[in-house]
């Protein structure tokens, strides 16, 4: 009898790659990646490695306190006036903080400073000497940091936009680089990440 010696056909692969090949590129062009999210900041240089840290001190009607707990709550206010609060109360307190625009004894001095402009001529403004001090714990939510993060510099940058108005006619981004410099003089950022030590009247 005789054998069958036919060899089994081989399978043609090269499709399956076509194939498998446009998947993967379907895949990488549908599929949406999660992007980070982050607070745009302008660090300051570090420090020379034999430069002593200076702690620094602030009236206490200078320093505006805001804490973060674990669970998301904030408490904010000048010391010993704070509450809690809702996220959306924070930018208005934190700007009527830095204006105090009936020169209340209980929120920041004002400083007088000259202030160069692009045309050479000086500008007088009432600098705040308010700073924001943000305070976390150990298990404070990443988001919740951020979203306070958020809130403190809309704060600052509001400011920012009404101090640019009355001097300049526009906004502060509309500005240009001498003049976001001269209002920046004038409404300067000043949140801290670390504790400052209160000083008494």
């Amino acid at each position: 009898m005789a054998i069958d010696k036919r060899k089994t056909p081989d399978i043609n692969a090269g499709s399956q790659a076509d194939i498998a090949f446009l998947l993967l590129i379907f895949f990488l062009v549908a599929t949406t990646m999660n992007t980070d999210t982050g607070l745009v900041r302008m660090l300051p240089p570090l420090p020379p490695e034999n430069q002593q840290q200076e702690q620094i001190k602030v009236k206490q009607r200078n320093l505006y306190l805001v804490l973060i707990s674990g669970s998301g709550n904030i408490m904010a206010g000048t010391e010993g006036k704070q509450e809690v609060i809702d996220l959306r109360q924070l930018k208005d307190q934190v700007k009527e903080f830095i204006l105090n625009p009936l020169d209340s004894e209980d929120l920041p001095e004002k400083t007088d400073e000259d202030i160069e402009l692009p045309d050479g001529s000086t500008w007088t403004y009432p600098v705040s000497q308010g700073v924001v001090s943000l305070q976390t714990t150990r298990d404070t939510g990443y988001q919740s940091y951020i979203m306070v993060q958020n809130e403190l510099a809309r704060a600052f940058n509001e400011v920012r936009d009404e101090v640019a108005q009355r001097k300049f006619g526009s906004k502060f981004a509309e500005l240009n680089e001498e003049q976001r410099n001269a209002v920046s003089k004038a409404v300067p950022l000043k949140i801290s990440e670390a504790e400052p030590v209160n000083i008494k009247k």
